[in-house]
């Protein structure tokens, strides 16, 4: 074993990723990773003094090489070996190192659907590289959470000994992410949901990811996750901390909170929320995940629909209330801006959505992720190029955003630039001018609130 395993593993509860491995060179690093990420610096830094340096310099700047002051002792650090290293020279020095992602759909029979681990051999297994492979995971309609799921993985790789038992396990299956990563939180989880704090286990590896732009700051990952969720109407992630072997659960479902009725349906109609939908344009549609149609609402047995207490059953119908969307002056149906009402309607073109066999509510799921896809196209110059013309950076905007009305936090994922600077720059400009306008525009705050493109006349 290694000499270094021994001393390390003594010191576990208290070790650092800025350790000096001396007699591990650059010959332990895999390039291609290191390219990588010294392009994905430029991207977010094309004007950094470090794009310019050789690599050794480079990785010593990022905390990636390490050099003892009182000798010519010089080596990669466990942070640089963590990120660009490959598993088989890891494990040296590491043995427990492990990371699995993994993925079921209720659909699939046999085992999981897709895998991969850090010991297949088929990449280099480092945490570098395991970070993008789980981000090319995401399918289309998952892109508008994407920003969260990068925190949640972000958050399992610096919070994560890799001393312990188990390795880094992520787990995908039809309601529910979940992700494990050996070690417990060094705060109590109360504080990691509201402080805003927090106390990494490897500091180095996060400043790392800081420095490509895929880290906001420590202690902003919880508190944001949970801001999504809620926006989303899903059940709230939970953190479980286990303590024989030491391990955080992160579990994020993607289902919707089993609450607003029937006591709540008074508030719903009052803040014109909708708990158990997710808005996509002018239309309204559920989200089931990949199968659109087995288990759509009203088939389930267990259906709102069928319930005594549904919406559309009772006193608490929303059919029945005095602000019943189809009562008179409330109705969707009679306001000015109906979607019914507008020259392009989806209601008034001859290929009406609803005629789809796997509609739900008024568009079907193949269409969502059309559009989803054409965001993602639209905005793919915006995020290869840091320095985009005003007007160019204003026009693509334009263009999203007729697409669908978009919140913020959308048009940041998809630009890949700062909420902050998004609003500051162009969105309040493209306000002023009138050429978008909010999708609620008497409510500011509204949680859910977007930026819609005004068409011309």
């Amino acid at each position: 074993m290694n000499n270094y395993t021994n001393n390390l593993e003594h010191h576990s509860s208290g070790w650092k990723d800025n350790v000096i491995l001396e007699h591990y060179g650059l010959n332990e690093l895999n390039f291609e990773s290191v390219k990588h990420y010294r392009e994905k610096f430029a991207e977010a830094k094309p004007n950094h003094p470090w794009n310019g340096l050789e690599m050794k310099e480079f990785l010593y700047k990022i905390g990636a090489w390490g050099k003892l002051r009182n000798s010519s002792k010089e080596g990669i650090t466990i942070a640089g070996l963590l990120m660009f290293s490959e598993e088989r020279i890891i494990t040296e020095v590491l043995p427990q190192y492990f990371l699995e992602y993994r993925e079921i759909q209720t659909t699939y029979q046999g085992g999981w659907s897709k895998r991969f681990t850090s010991q297949d051999g088929t990449w280099s297994g480092n945490v570098y590289d395991f970070y993008f492979k789980v981000m090319d995971t995401i399918s289309p309609h998952e892109r508008s959470i994407a920003p969260a799921l990068h925190e949640a993985v972000i958050n399992a790789l610096v919070h994560a000994d890799y001393f312990g038992e188990g390795g880094i396990v992520i787990e995908k299956e039809r309601n529910t992410y979940r992700l494990s990563n050996p070690g417990l939180l060094r705060i109590p989880v109360e504080s990691a949901w509201t402080s805003g704090m927090s106390h990494l286990r490897n500091p180095n590896v996060f400043k790392m990811f800081i420095l490509i732009g895929l880290c906001k700051r420590a202690g902003f990952g919880l508190p944001y996750l949970s801001s999504v969720w809620e926006g989303q109407r899903w059940k709230q992630p939970e953190v479980i901390q286990q303590a024989d072997p030491a391990r955080t659960i992160f579990v994020l479902p993607t289902e919707p909170s089993a609450v607003m009725f029937p006591e709540e349906t008074a508030v719903a109609s009052e803040t014109e929320e909708q708990p158990l939908v997710i808005q996509h344009g002018e239309v309204e549609f559920v989200d089931w995940g990949e199968d659109l149609t087995a288990d759509f609402i009203n088939n389930a047995p267990n259906s709102i629909n069928k319930n005594s207490n549904s919406l559309n059953n009772g006193d608490y119908s929303v059919n029945n209330s005095l602000n019943s969307v189809d009562n008179e002056i409330y109705s969707v149906n009679n306001n000015i801006n109906s979607v019914n009402n507008r020259e392009n309607s989806v209601n008034n073109k001859p290929d009406y959505v609803n005629k789809h066999s796997k509609s739900v509510n008024n568009k079907s799921g193949e269409e969502h992720i059309e559009v989803e896809d054409s965001l993602w196209q639209i905005a793919s110059l915006a995020r290869k190029k840091r320095r985009l013309s005003p007007a160019m950076m204003e026009q693509i905007i334009l263009q999203l955003c007729a697409k669908r009305p978009l919140m913020l936090k959308e048009l940041s994922y998809l630009l890949d630039r700062t909420a902050d600077g998004l609003r500051n720059n162009y969105l309040s400009k493209l306000l002023e001018e009138g050429k978008i306008r909010l999708k609620y525009p008497e409510q500011p705050n509204h949680p859910r609130q977007a930026y819609v493109t005004i068409q011309d006349s």
